[in-house]
């Protein structure tokens, strides 16, 4: 696919950086950039030398929503179009129905995603945040749901998402009012990580980044993450420590857990393949 609206790098420690790319329009979403971010994660998925994705923006901005021009499109023909091709990329099929939905699939692939929102973010900038599996921010950044301005119920989950990640009565706040908070009071709401300088967010980010990519087992994370999100689906908690002692039993016998103890004896960082 040609890329209009996006673009990505993979480097040398497994770190994808996956940039939403239309700087003239502070990385406002359309559905050309939705095919795209789409199409990019499928081909991060099957791709062996990711190990962590970086979502952030190009310039000073993450997302300020979706594109008002394609807004006013929507207003004039009285009907809301998404604008993803007939058949779009399918990151994370097959691992559970439940999240092949737009932007669930990012619970299901089998890395972490990082979003980095290094500036404004807004509506569905929000929602790719909220499918993100951390979130960092840098110091003054806003933040924003936009959609009651709008006349518009909560969009992409985020109503499903937000009161899982600060509560609900904090999520009725940010959903109901649609009020920009900075990126300093949502760390205390519980949205965000971290906040770092803009001076030193980039660098934060990216040794956050290599640490996960370099000193993390990937068996561990990919684990880990289907658990994660099983649980947040399910409301059985003894589904949950049945599956946990499965998955323990399993890896306890792989090569990762031979070479994690290993590296724990020897006093050294691990080396994982």
């Amino acid at each position: 696919m040609e890329l209009k609206a996006t673009r990505y790098d993979i480097n040398a420690d497994g770190v994808a950086t996956v940039w939403l790319h239309r700087p003239h329009r502070h990385n406002a979403w359309t559905g050309r950039m939705h095919a795209e971010y789409r199409w990019i994660f499928a081909q991060l998925e099957h791709d062996p030398r990711v190990r962590v994705a970086v979502v952030t923006g190009t310039g000073d901005t993450f997302c300020v929503g979706g594109d008002s021009e394609a807004l006013v499109g929507h207003a004039d023909r009285g009907a809301y179009d998404d604008g993803l091709p007939a058949e779009p990329a399918t990151p994370g099929r097959g691992v559970d129905q439940r999240l092949e939905a737009d932007f669930a699939w990012q619970w299901a692939l089998r890395f972490p995603v990082i979003a980095a929102v290094n500036g404004a973010c807004a509506g569905v900038g929000m929602a790719v945040a909220c499918f993100a599996d951390l979130r960092f921010a840098a110091a003054g950044a806003k933040f924003t749901t936009a959609a009651p301005k709008l006349g518009l119920p909560a969009e992409y989950g985020l109503s499903f998402t937000l009161p899982r990640i600060i509560g609900l009565t904090r999520a009725a706040d940010l959903l109901l009012s649609g009020r920009v908070v900075r990126a300093e009071e949502a760390e205390t709401m519980g949205l965000l990580n971290a906040v770092w300088p803009e001076s030193t967010f980039t660098g934060e980010v990216s040794a956050y980044a290599t640490h996960l990519a370099t000193e993390v087992s990937p068996a561990s994370i990919s684990a880990t993450k289907r658990q994660l999100y099983a649980d947040v689906l399910s409301h059985d908690v003894g589904a949950a420590l049945g599956e946990a002692a499965r998955l323990l039993r399993d890896m306890a016998r792989g090569p990762e857990y031979a070479e994690g103890v290993a590296a724990l004896r020897e006093k050294r960082p691990p080396r994982f393949a």
